[in-house]
């Protein structure tokens, strides 16, 4: 029972109160749009269940199912739980290792970075990172480290998102401020353009879309759970987003849907795009997508009519075109003017910095460089692993953190090739076993989030969260930026920033926000609104471009090498019999986490393939048979599962699964060749394309 919970206000937020020393509240760190409430139950000072938070706005009550399975399993079990630091003992990826102390572990770290930087050459030290975790400190503060010494940093969205962020940054002037969820009551349409939240945003599916007031679109090439409780579903063939966006594009100006006034004080380039609609008739659009015309005419009219909010998804621009494809979708409210006002709004993520005043540069440490940052793309991660470390452009030492890269990365062959190499020293630092710690030569346990204090912010709604501690450590991890603060003291590093407490950095934070709110009172609360009511992003109409408006046309990206406007552009259609494979998320894991928890693997079951009857009938694939996923970098065998829905051309296998579970020691990015977007030099991953053959038996 307890003492006394916390009031809600009319508005529904929830205000501070007194938690008893039975429950705690805290906040879901993993990469998700959600943030949910968690309320950690204890019995006689242990921890007895791990429950959603009833009070919280967005979760209401309930965790997905695999946070609910792995935060009452994997993440308190000692004995699948990374208890102590680590020293390989056998072959790299064998994944056998011997354990040792904290002090022996970072000793032996300090002895081969340190000589790195008495060379002169802190460029040879790599560090990859992602979000394994998206707390504030654990995920930004080990940064200060790398900073400080001038290492090498993996630019952590070009495996996710990077192009996206580019093409948004000539148009907007930034991809991480876009609208307030609240404001979808004033909403007459909700577009979601390539995003699932049904396995991405879970409650946001389950609550926020699912009581729209409006009509909802959803653009997706696959008949999601979301697209299947949508008004009208539009599902174009891979890699034609643009030119259905165009198609858009051109019934707006035809039915007198375009907002000139809005266009003349608000933007710059409308005469360029304008002049390109004329041929990009619904007609021709459909011929392009594969959508019919009608569907075309009515999405547009619906947007169009507004107020109406767009919902740009990351899976969106992990194309070829990618980066041209968001420019476009961009279009669409800088036309009508569904922006600034309440109802309206482009949404691709809400920043911790633009959208909360967090100053995560100083979290990150970004002041400490001497040096301009050094960075390569995922998507060349393989390729500069496989360089000897005497080689101009080789690596030393690589330190992973917060990241599987063998599981989540392209050119999985290549990498764990790459990543036995005798001559690069490697540190990983996790709470689990990955496949990436087998080819480590130091292990290091991290501590769960359920292990110390920090904060959360959604990516999505404007709110900041506590991450409180619920229990001590398992074994001897630590948390990210304890480990940093002693290594760097083992390496006699003395710069102050590198040893700030975890306290002195949330109160600033705190501060900054203007939430007038400590973090214990925080911790009370649980979750807190940046406001009342919701918030006008870019109420003002003003824009971080260099013309204070939006950039129709952009001069940046053409000094960049890209068109003036976004192009009509489209993806050609696979060649020689190849289908065009997609790779998204699925419900049940997150990126490459959770697999290693035996209750969600049982839920997510066997390795599955899905195709459309006729591509399957075409190539003698029976339903529920073995069938061979085939290109240039090898062969993954799956059971084939029909649905008629899939587009034909496309075949589906959701990422996420760790090769050491897999009788095939690989999953779907084996076959992943690290094709880069037009843009950021980021993923193109659902360009990847594959033959396939059935097999006996």
């Amino acid at each position: 029972m307890e003492a006394s919970t916390p009031e809600r206000s009319k508005s529904g937020t929830i205000k501070a109160g007194t938690i008893s020393d039975g429950s705690i509240r805290t906040t879901c760190p993993r990469d998700c749009y959600d943030a949910c409430g968690i309320r950690v139950l204890r019995e006689d000072g242990a921890v007895r269940h791990v429950v959603g938070d009833r009070d919280h706005p967005v979760s209401r009550g309930s965790l997905c199912g695999k946070c609910a399975l792995a935060y009452n399993g994997a993440w308190r079990d000692p004995d699948a739980r990374l208890g102590t630091p680590l020293r390989r003992v056998g072959a790299k990826g064998e994944g056998r290792f011997e354990a040792i102390g904290w002090d022996a572990a970072l000793a032996e770290i300090a002895g081969w970075l340190t000589p790195l930087l008495a060379a002169g050459t802190p460029e040879k030290i790599l560090t990859a990172h992602y979000t394994g975790t998206t707390s504030v400190l654990a995920g930004a503060f080990p940064m200060r480290f790398f900073n400080h010494v001038g290492a090498t940093e993996v630019e952590p969205d070009t495996v996710c998102n990077n192009a996206g962020h580019v093409a948004l940054g000539y148009v907007l002037g930034t991809s991480v401020k876009g609208f307030d969820p609240r404001t979808i009551r004033d909403s007459a349409c909700v577009l979601v353009w390539g995003c699932n939240p049904s396995a991405s945003a879970p409650h946001a599916h389950k609550h926020w879309l699912a009581e729209r007031p409006g009509k909802m679109v959803v653009v997706d090439p696959i008949r999601t759970p979301t697209a299947a409780m949508a008004d009208l579903h539009l599902q174009p063939r891979p890699g034609t987003d643009a030119a259905l966006a165009f198609g858009m594009l051109h019934v707006l100006q035809r039915d007198g849907l375009v907002d000139t006034a809005f266009l003349a004080d608000h933007t710059i380039g409308w005469e360029e795009l304008a002049a390109l609609l004329p041929p990009c008739t619904p007609d021709w659009a459909a011929a392009q997508t594969g959508v019919p015309a009608a569907d075309i005419e009515a999405a547009a009219r619906l947007y169009g009519a507004g107020p109406s909010m767009l919902w740009l998804g990351q899976a969106l621009q992990r194309q070829r075109l990618g980066g041209n494809i968001m420019r476009a979708c961009a279009m669409l409210p800088a036309v009508t003017g569904q922006i600034g006002r309440p109802g309206t709004g482009i949404y691709y993520l809400n920043g911790k910095g633009a959208t909360r005043n967090l100053p995560m540069g100083d979290v990150a440490g970004e002041r400490l460089r001497t040096a301009p940052p050094r960075a390569i793309s995922h998507m060349d991660l393989a390729d500069r692993l496989a360089l000897p470390a005497s080689a101009p452009d080789g690596f030393g030492a690589l330190l992973l953190w917060n990241i599987n890269i063998v599981a989540s990365n392209p050119q999985q062959a290549a990498l764990k090739a790459a990543l036995a190499r005798d001559d690069l020293f490697t540190v990983v630092i996790d709470l689990f076993g990955t496949d990436s710690a087998d080819f480590a030569d130091i292990v290091l346990p991290a501590a769960s989030f359920l292990e110390f204090d920090d904060l959360v912010c959604s990516y999505m709604h404007l709110s900041v969260s506590a991450q409180a501690k619920a229990m001590e450590p398992v074994g001897e991890a630590l948390p990210n930026q304890e480990i940093f603060r002693r290594l760097a003291r083992a390496m006699g590093l003395t710069e102050p920033a590198l040893f700030e407490g975890d306290r002195a950095i949330i109160d600033r934070l705190l501060a900054a926000s203007g939430l007038g709110i400590d973090f214990d009172r925080l911790k009370a609360a649980g979750t807190v609104p940046v406001s009342p009511d919701p918030v006008m992003l870019f109420g003002d109409l003003r824009f971080p471009t260099p013309s204070g408006r939006i950039e129709i046309a952009s001069a940046r990206a053409a000094a960049d090498g890209f068109p003036l406007v976004p192009q009509p552009q489209v993806d050609p259609a696979p060649a020689d019999g190849r289908l065009r494979l997609l790779s998204p998320a699925s419900e049940w894991h997150m990126n490459s986490s959770y697999d290693n928890v035996a209750k969600v693997a049982d839920q997510a079951g066997a390795e599955v393939l899905t195709l459309n009857p006729g591509d399957a009938a075409r190539l003698g694939i029976a339903d529920g048979s073995a069938v061979e996923v085939r290109n240039a970098l090898g062969a993954l065998t799956f059971r084939a599962h029909l649905d008629p829905s899939m587009l034909p051309g496309t075949a589906l296998a959701p990422k996420g699964r760790w090769l050491k579970r897999s009788p095939q020691h690989a999953n779907v990015n084996l076959l992943n060749p690290g094709e880069r977007s037009d843009m950021g030099d980021s993923t193109a991953v659902h360009n990847v394309e594959v033959s396939l053959a059935p097999l006996p038996g």
